[in-house]
């Protein structure tokens, strides 16, 4: 996991910064690259790059920018048209589930921004990828029909099975052509409340483990409330991974989805080999945490310490 503290983008005060926006994008093993795309965010005007991190074996990064939202709107569409010149998912392999070089656009109101403001934010950014040619997904908050609301469901197809699931016209794209196109894929963006990213590294090779303690931890499959999990392999690093999306923190905080990831490690006789939060988290998530978990954290990695340094 590459983690460092990000530059400050052009004329940072939190006085404006009322828009949060947590795209995803694939790519996590270039540093070159990820220095471009990196770039396009923080060389516009009005925006302060909060979080970057990026993973080789997920062949992913994840950023977090904040600005009022029309700075934020150009960035993310900067952000866009470097992700679309430089990334080819014909050839791009890793271990997160993809749908596009710039696979998630999620858009968050901050402080008294009203939710319509960043729903206009996320439908002026689709819009304007849709005309460039790449089909756009809207999800969450801002989905056109309600099985289109969970990402999971949208991107359960990846890359490879866009061109059949477009082909059903029940998934034709919300905005730009009825194909993937050849090397972007597609986009899905939305609005949706604060996302708490943990996830729980293992000290085994052995992915089923990871697998089988995802399953049990996933909300959806009766465990923790709001908790959405995957197990991946992490062969550059020689270990397994529970990746977990804390989508409701308030009922289950990270304090409790790793205590019951952590005895079903010990249960099979795994080590945990450590712990990443990805991203910038309300304070409230942290409580309870061990202080070990807390000493990763970045400085102003809290939305509520976003305060230029």
């Amino acid at each position: 996991m590459i983690r460092r503290r990000p530059p400050a983008g052009r004329a940072a005060s939190n006085v404006g910064e009322t828009l949060l926006c947590e795209p995803n994008v694939s790519e996590g093993r270039d540093p070159a690259r990820i220095e471009r795309l990196c770039a396009a965010v923080t060389s516009t005007e009005g925006v302060r790059l909060l979080h970057r991190s990026a993973d080789p074996d997920h062949h992913r990064m994840v950023l977090a920018y904040v600005g009022a939202p029309a700075a934020v709107i150009e960035a993310t569409r900067r952000l866009a048209a470097r992700a679309f010149e430089e990334i080819d998912l014909g050839t791009h392999r890793g271990a997160h589930p993809r749908g596009g070089a710039l696979d998630v656009v999620p858009f968050v109101a901050l402080g008294d921004l009203p939710g319509e403001a960043a729903l206009a934010a996320c439908r002026s950014f689709g819009g304007w990828v849709g005309g460039r040619g790449v089909p756009v997904y809207y999800y969450e908050r801002a989905a056109t029909r309600p099985e289109r609301r969970a990402l999971p469901g949208v991107r359960a197809d990846g890359f490879e099975g866009l061109s059949a699931r477009m082909a059903d016209p029940a998934w034709a794209p919300d905005e730009g052509p009825p194909r993937p196109h050849p090397s972007a894929g597609a986009v899905i963006t939305g609005v949706r409340d604060p996302l708490v990213r943990f996830n729980v590294n293992l000290d085994t090779k052995d992915v089923r483990h990871a697998h089988e303690i995802a399953a049990g931890v996933r909300g959806a499959a009766g465990g923790l409330p709001g908790v959405r999990a995957l197990g991946f392999a992490l062969p550059r690093r020689g270990l397994t991974q529970v990746s977990m999306n804390l989508t409701d923190h308030r009922a289950t905080p990270i304090a409790v989805a790793y205590a019951r990831v952590l005895a079903e490690a010990r249960a099979r006789g795994i080590a945990v080999a450590g712990t990443e939060i990805i991203g910038p988290v309300p304070r409230q998530a942290l409580e309870g945490l061990d202080g070990r978990i807390l000493d990763q954290l970045e400085e102003h990695q809290t939305l509520e310490s976003r305060e230029a340094p």
